[in-house]
């Protein structure tokens, strides 16, 4: 499945989309000849991710990367999201 924006919203990716088989949730443009059904039940669930990720960027080791490998920089943002969900 793939949560995105009005900014995706083009043919030639949702037809590589449907011949993959990945369910797109992306609303119409307004301009769009063809209105194109949406799950916005969904959709809404991109909104609590981009806040989550918001979030999590607020810790300035993850925003800037301070971590010189990718197991310490993914044990320091499970440790942030940790933090966050008992928050």
């Amino acid at each position: 499945m793939l949560l995105a924006d009005k900014g995706f919203d083009n043919d030639r990716l949702r037809a590589l989309l449907q011949t993959t088989g990945v369910k797109a949730v992306i609303p119409p443009k307004a301009n769009r000849k063809t209105s194109i059904p949406c799950d916005f039940a969904l959709y809404r669930w991109r909104h609590l991710i981009e806040n989550f990720f918001c979030d999590l960027k607020q810790f300035r080791g993850i925003a800037t990367r301070y971590d010189k490998t990718d197991k310490s920089f993914e044990a320091f943002i499970f440790l942030r999201a940790t933090h966050l969900a008992i928050k």
